[in-house]
């Protein structure tokens, strides 16, 4: 590869890094080219991308990005997946890793912020940005009236406890 050449892909990857809410640096040593390609299509159909580049020229890309630096992690055999959402690569990484036991997280960036392993992990298990406006989408289509009890509810304790000190001061009287 001529200095043209390396210039391009640090450039591209460049690019891409800096659009990437999340990524994911795992060690690849032992894995087929099948395993891989799986890793690749898993990772594509949930709208992320998976490189193996010159650990070198991703550390030239990363430092043109306003990702955590993460080039500590980038010794040996490195694959890297990254997505626009935060949790895409990391979940199917940890879903990988978990199959195949020579896919090995190392860690990542999820924009300022390293990550290591287990944070890594910890990413994997919360809800995809699509799962939390389902979930925001489907408590907005609740009929009123449950939203309006849950609004009323504090106004009623509230007149509960007047009307049972009205009838204390009745009784007293």
């Amino acid at each position: 590869m001529d200095r043209a050449e390396k210039r391009e892909v640090v450039a591209s990857l460049q690019a891409a890094l800096s659009g990437a809410g999340s990524i994911v640096l795992a060690q690849n040593t032992g894995l087929t080219v099948a395993n891989l390609e799986s890793l690749r299509v898993e990772v594509k159909k949930a709208g992320g991308h998976v490189k193996v580049a010159k650990n070198r020229l991703v550390k030239l890309a990363l430092k043109e990005t306003d990702n955590a630096d993460i080039s500590a992690l980038l010794t040996g055999p490195i694959v890297m997946a990254y997505a626009e959402d935060p949790v895409t690569a990391p979940k199917i990484a940890a879903k990988f890793a978990e199959k195949n036991a020579k896919f090995v997280v190392l860690g990542g960036a999820m924009g300022a912020t390293a990550l290591d392993a287990n944070n890594v992990k910890a990413l994997a298990t919360m809800p995809s940005l699509d799962e939390l406006r389902a979930t925001l989408a489907g408590m907005l289509k609740q009929p009123a009236t449950r939203i309006a009890s849950v609004v009323v509810a504090p106004a009623g304790g509230i007149a509960r406890v007047l009307a049972a000190h009205a009838e204390k001061s009745q009784e007293a009287a």
